[in-house]
């Protein structure tokens, strides 16, 4: 069989990294990728459960390959010995694959040898090394045609140090701060610089924390279109893995044809101070903020609407200059959402005196009764944690009650503030269906599912609902106004999130 040859791949890809145990899985898998239009693609051979079988996985291969023979120590599978590995490796030179990962304490015992570039890398599980650019000169010497440092970001900081050393380097460097924290270092890997960036062939296979799969990095963040000019927005949380907010949002951006992105950063409790400030040097523009940072990101305003003063938290931030604005679009899009289900005419929808019971006591739940209460609705707080919802309830002024008293109360208007009902927990709901009636109006604002058990009960009692879809919606399309100054897209947004909801989605 005549061993496949290709010239070296341009710059700035995708490498997708397989890793199976059967060597016809592989090669299947390969081929797939190849047709679906990936250009470079990671053998990790580790992975392979019997003898490799190196020329029948590369001998007719349909994309260009890094060989990659990973150590346990450094996260791989391998099982034999040290001398087999580094012999796996140079065959696969030998046989001139386009690329070959090499270890940087094991690259000087294996030479260079005909046309395939040396991917010199260095991994940590346990950190990001204080002295980066030291690693990384020491590992640049090693005959690298590409130096691969993959470390875990435990703050924000490492994600800043990773992405300045790529960019920084005169050598071709691919700079990866694994697991959740460092998921932006993939996705603005070729922003700085960085020749490739590697994803996984889907979900199920990740084979390195924080892997986003192909098809995501393709189609959602359009990995390959991004550039110096890109504009940067994103959503802060902990954690952040669930959300569904780049998915509408870059959907909307790419309808809008927007050379814009936007990125889920999960940033702990205790580091959004390093996040705000190294926001601007990144290009971040704009931010949706949610759990666990709404209330305190409102003390890093310069200045902030009345609103989201009044509440006492925010949801988005806009950087402008040396300013940073606040804004609640949580409070904007729920008091639509009421008043859109009181509206029987012209007229303005009056709440004054209506009996609201708010379950919950966070972010949502505090910008909805703070609205409701400004437009003299009688709101009774309700909490899990009645310590939480008595501190509510003082900054607010407005009644509490403890969370065995919720069956009890007649409100006209109930909200759900909480997340119970949410998925995977859909049999729950946070209030017995007994106490529901045709008089109410009941606001779910969980949105996954988006008929949860209450809202199914709600309409059983022929209550009026508010869907949790209706709002994020809405919130999401005032986000995307003050990001952009232009009208968001609706129709798009809730397509898209009934699409990521969708019960034949959550089962795939």
């Amino acid at each position: 069989m005549a061993i496949a040859s290709f010239p070296a791949p341009l710059d700035f890809m995708i490498c997708v990294s397989l890793g199976r145990t059967r060597h016809k899985h592989m090669i299947a898998e390969h081929r797939h990728l190849a047709e679906n239009g990936v250009k470079l693609v990671e053998l990790r051979l580790d992975f392979i459960g019997r003898a490799v079988n190196l020329k029948r996985l590369i001998g007719d291969r349909p994309t260009p390959v890094l060989v990659t023979v990973r150590r346990r120590e450094d996260g791989g599978r391998w099982l034999g010995s040290e001398a087999d590995r580094q012999m796996l490796l140079r065959s696969a030179i030998v046989s001139g694959v386009e690329y070959v990962d090499l270890e940087a304490d094991i690259a000087s015992s294996i030479p260079r040898y005909g046309n395939t570039k040396r991917v010199i890398s260095f991994h940590d599980f346990g950190g990001t090394p204080d002295n980066l650019e030291e690693l990384h000169a020491a590992m640049a010497e090693e005959d690298a045609d590409i130096v691969k440092i993959a470390t875990i970001a435990n703050s924000f900081d490492d994600n800043v140090r990773m992405l300045e050393l790529v960019k920084n380097a005169t050598v071709p460097t691919i700079g990866i701060c694994m697991g959740e924290i460092g998921m932006m270092t993939r996705i603005l890997a070729c922003r700085v610089g960085s020749p490739f960036t590697y994803a996984t062939y889907s979900n199920e296979r990740k084979l390195a924390p924080g892997q986003l799969n192909y098809k995501v990095m393709h189609d959602l963040y359009r990995y390959d279109e991004i550039d110096e000019q890109t504009e940067l927005f994103g959503v802060v949380a902990d954690p952040v893995a669930h959300s569904h907010s780049p998915l509408i949002h870059n959907r909307s951006f790419q309808h809008a044809g927007l050379n814009a992105r936007y990125l889920p950063f999960r940033v702990p409790e205790d580091d959004l101070n390093t996040f705000i400030k190294a926001c601007p040097g990144l290009g971040i523009q704009g931010i949706s903020i949610t759990i666990p940072h709404k209330e305190r990101a409102l003390d890093y305003c310069t200045r902030a609407e009345a609103s989201a003063t009044g509440i006492g938290a925010i949801n988005t931030m806009i950087f402008d200059n040396d300013d940073r604005l606040g804004f609640n679009t949580d409070y904007r899009a729920a008091m639509d959402c009421i008043n859109a289900a009181y509206q029987k005419d012209a007229e303005e929808v009056s709440h004054r005196g209506r009996r609201v019971l708010v379950l919950g006591a966070g972010g949502v739940a505090r910008a909805i009764a703070w609205g409701l209460k400004q437009r003299g609705a009688e709101v009774t707080i309700c909490n899990r944690s009645r310590e939480r919802a008595e501190l509510l309830a003082h900054e607010l002024g407005t009644r509490v009650i403890g969370w065995d008293e919720r069956n009890a109360q007649k409100p006209q208007l109930l909200i759900n503030g909480t997340s119970v009902g949410m998925h995977p927990d859909v049999d729950l709901s946070p209030i017995d269906k007994s106490m529901l009636n045709n008089l109410m109006v009941v606001f779910d604002t969980v949105y996954n599912p988006e008929n949860t058990l209450l809202i199914k009960q709600a309409r059983e009692a022929k209550a009026r609902v508010i869907t949790g879809v209706d709002m994020f919606v809405r919130q999401a399309a005032y986000q995307y106004k003050l990001f952009t100054g232009s009208e968001a897209p609706a129709q798009l947004m809730r397509d898209a999130i009934k699409e990521a909801t969708s019960p034949v989605r959550l089962i795939q």
